[in-house]
């Protein structure tokens, strides 16, 4: 369908690809991974201006006839209802609808209508709701005109009309940016179910595992196809990293002993021929090159100076909102404490963010009552406040003014590294930064406030799948409560071990897990009854009570791995030697099986296959009893 030849492209002068190929199939669903910054948007600009320019001569070329689709931008504001909108995606069924209603020659109608048949043309208005309801749209919205829609909405019926039109291959970036937990998990189920080529670029690892067939690496200028998921990919580059680093041990060791040779005899006319022969070897052997891992650099919350006791923040018959005629809930009764970790979840729209707002007192609460000490610190973290960044400013000043003027430049400059910030990057105004930096740089000012409750509010968009790896790391080894909002489920289940949902004007605790929620989600039209399914949401207020003590939990869980970390290793090192003795197994049945094989050369080979059998058996069985002592030593984490 899509196949990609020695692509070489400069964007100035850095070079983001080198002899890069990649083929794919009809009806892959494909995950395009990497850093950011390596290039993936602009792999997926050229893919696109390849379709457009059908230049055969391209590095970049697709089947025959084949269509491309891809989200450009928004949807425009006009007076077009969201479903006409997303009817008129498909280009030939609209042009031909509209032809139908002129056309006058029997056998054009007549095609027409064969045309209308062969592609489900009628079907198209039920199609079109499905999807638009699947991203989170209600009945009622499909008949409103686009123009009463904000941004982010009209976004998703940008999405919507891609996918509705169903080209041979899709182009995605970053969707879940713009959807909700619920709009995530419907669009997994509909990629996987999509009969056509999907190129899918997402730092979502959950999305990854969760709906691609194969996943497109790209990394120091090359693509590298992996049959499978993220976590596939994943296990497959460490055999590949483990293969490379033990052809490299075994080069390096010939080139010692070729050298060594050189060096001895180079002097002797008697062997002179002999030294000169290895020299040559020496000189046409390729280097086998280790890629070196790009380093992510960690996130760090520092705890609180003063703990405080609980409960830290308290509201109590909350109604929370933005003026008397517009209260977007009532009755609100949470808690938090020192040692939460809490999810927020509930579909876009329902009033997440105007709560943490009103927890971290950005928002003035309509009535009741909000308990907190005087001496309690909140970081408060969302996407907006990316514009409150001083444009003009560098890194440098920004990092200054949050620190004591007495600092010296270094230490400032010291801060700068250890929020992720190299001297290259310390001078950088913040309208340079990407996305990512800007993220990192909001995080470490917060984190400077030492705060007790951190609130984040969307903090993965623009963070790559490393970057979001630390901040899991970070946010389980920080002292104090957290409050997330996030699409992200790995991100959440990695760190919380609570969930309030916000749902029909109230928020309250949740009784159940994020899959628990996902399935309320996909087996609920949300269209239905407001009577909350199983798992119920907790109808009382929260009472003050013993809570268990989840830090001290987190750390004798940490020490319990710790504990066992050896035999972590030692059945990792019995997993490596199982692997390679497997691999020259495999080498020396190639051997067994080749022509001329002569009767001293197959005994030997047959021993050597012996051995190595004897050694895979050894390895397996050391694996095996390691992995089963780890987890009997960390079952109770």
């Amino acid at each position: 369908m899509l196949t990609i030849t020695e692509l070489t492209f400069a964007f100035g002068t850095r070079t983001l690809f080198e002899d890069a190929s990649a083929q794919l199939a009809k009806g892959w669903k494909v995950g395009l991974v990497g850093r950011n910054g390596t290039g993936k948007s602009t792999l997926l600009g050229l893919i696109k201006d390849a379709h457009q320019t059908r230049d055969r001569d391209t590095s970049i070329r697709f089947n025959e006839g084949a269509t491309l689709g891809w989200v450009a931008q928004e949807v425009a504001a006009s007076d077009d209802t969201i479903l006409d909108v997303v009817l008129a995606a498909d280009a030939e069924r609209h042009a031909l609808m509209q032809e139908s209603e002129t056309a006058t020659d029997p056998d054009r109608i007549a095609a027409i209508h064969e045309r209308l048949l062969d592609i489900d043309a009628w079907s198209g208005e039920a199609r079109a709701s499905e999807v638009l309801m699947g991203l989170g749209f209600m009945p009622e919205d499909l008949y409103r005109p686009t123009r009463e829609f904000s941004g982010g909405w009209r976004m998703r019926a940008a999405i919507a009309g891609v996918l509705f039109a169903q080209p041979d291959v899709l182009l995605l970036d970053e969707p879940t940016n713009y959807l909700d937990l619920e709009g995530a998990a419907w669009l997994e189920g509909y990629l996987r179910a999509y009969p056509n080529t999907v190129i899918l670029v997402s730092h979502d690892r959950e999305m990854l595992n969760a709906c691609v067939t194969h996943t497109l690496a790209l990394e120091h200028k090359k693509l590298e196809l992996t049959a499978g998921g993220y976590d596939d990919y994943l296990r497959m580059r460490a055999i590949r990293l483990s293969q490379l680093e033990s052809m490299k041990k075994k080069q390096d060791a010939e080139r010692a002993h070729l050298q060594s040779f050189v060096d001895r005899f180079r002097a002797k006319a008697s062997k002179a021929t002999q030294a000169q022969s290895r020299i040559k070897m020496i000189e046409r052997m390729k280097d086998i090159a280790i890629p070196v891992s790009e380093r992510t650099v960690p996130f760090h919350f520092s705890a609180p100076e003063a703990q405080l006791a609980p409960p830290l923040l308290e509201l109590r018959d909350a109604e929370l909102g933005y003026g008397e005629n517009a209260i977007i809930l009532r009755d609100v009764d949470l808690r938090v404490d020192p040692d939460d970790r809490i999810a927020i979840v509930g579909t876009n729209g329902q009033g997440k963010t105007t709560l943490v707002k009103s927890i971290a007192n950005r928002l003035p609460m309509m009535a009741g009552e909000r308990k907190a000490p005087g001496s309690i610190k909140i970081g408060y973290f969302s996407q907006d406040q990316m514009d409150e960044l001083n444009p003009g400013e560098t890194v440098f000043d920004h990092i200054r003014r949050a620190m004591p003027k007495d600092t010296l430049p270094a230490k400032v400059r010291a801060k700068c590294a250890q929020i992720g910030f190299p001297v290259e990057k310390v001078e950088t105004k913040v309208e340079k930064l990407s996305g990512g930096e800007k993220v990192r740089l909001l995080m470490g000012l917060m984190a400077m406030e030492d705060p007790h409750i951190l609130i984040l509010d969307e903090p993965t968009s623009h963070l790559d799948i490393d970057s979001r790896e630390a901040l899991i790391y970070a946010l389980n080894d920080y002292r104090g409560a957290v409050l997330l909002i996030t699409h992200d489920v790995y991100l959440a289940e990695g760190t919380a071990d609570q969930l309030w949902l916000v749902k029909d004007g109230r928020a309250k605790e949740y009784d159940g897990d994020l899959n628990d929620y996902k399935k309320l989600v996909m087996s609920a039209d949300r269209d239905k009854s407001k009577n909350d399914p199983k798992p119920q949401v907790k109808e009382e207020a929260p009472k003050p009570f013993a809570k268990v003590d989840k830090a001290a939990d987190r750390q004798k869980a940490a020490e319990a791995r710790k504990a066992a970390a050896p035999l972590k290793k030692k059945a990792d090192a019995a997993e490596k030697r199982l692997e390679a003795a497997q691999k020259k197994v495999s080498e020396i049945d190639e051997k067994l099986v080749a022509p001329g094989l002569s009767s001293a050369d197959m005994q030997s080979l047959m021993k050597a296959r012996a051995e190595q059998v004897e050694a895979a058996e050894t390895a397996e069985m050391e694996w095996l009893e390691a992995s089963e002592a780890y987890e009997e030593a960390t079952s109770e984490v």
